[in-house]
């Protein structure tokens, strides 16, 4: 993990980045105090997820696409 001031990295943004993607982790200073990470991105899966990854650890209830009893509608429109 390195520190970098905002100059730093204002100067030279292509080297820091290439830094990242090595793998480093940037913390970014403004007069010594951190105000954001810069770290690499975590690598997205190449295969789909598997179909049925959930099945059985929930349920839809048959009155699923009904309308909401009115009092609760109104709790929603702040009526």
């Amino acid at each position: 993990m390195i520190r970098v001031s905002i100059e730093e990295i204002e100067n030279d943004l292509s080297a820091y980045l290439q830094r990242v993607e090595e793998g480093e982790t940037l913390i970014i200073t403004r007069f010594d105090k951190a105000v954001a990470e810069i770290k690499p991105m975590t690598q997205q899966s190449k295969s789909p997820r598997p179909f049925g990854l959930c099945a059985g650890e929930f349920s839809v209830p048959d009155d699923f696409n009904e309308s909401l009893p009115e009092d609760v509608l109104a709790g929603f429109e702040g009526r």
